[in-house]
């Protein structure tokens, strides 16, 4: 035996030890309806919102984050509020 090389464990795992297919892993599987893949998850929606890189005054988000948590939902919500009287032209 060659005095160089270290010995390396024998980490054997036989490749015929499945795990058992039990209900859990049936519930986490993809469900097929024929050959059409069925989604699983939030449904897609019309209009998603995007995610955007905009910079405002430090007083207007420390005015927002001051009202607790869902601030960022609620700008958007004074935003849209905003469109409804003023033209953004």
């Amino acid at each position: 035996m060659n005095a160089n090389k270290t010995d390396m464990p024998a980490d054997w795992i036989d490749p015929d030890d499945a795990p058992e297919l039990d209900d859990q892993f049936f519930e986490r599987a993809d469900e097929f309806a024929g050959s059409q893949l069925v989604r699983r998850g939030r449904p897609t929606i019309a209009s998603p919102k995007r995610t955007l890189t905009v910079r405002y005054d430090a007083e207007v988000i420390e005015a927002f984050k001051a009202t607790g948590k869902g601030w960022q939902t609620r700008m958007n919500d004074a935003l849209k509020d905003w469109l409804k009287t003023h033209s953004p032209a």
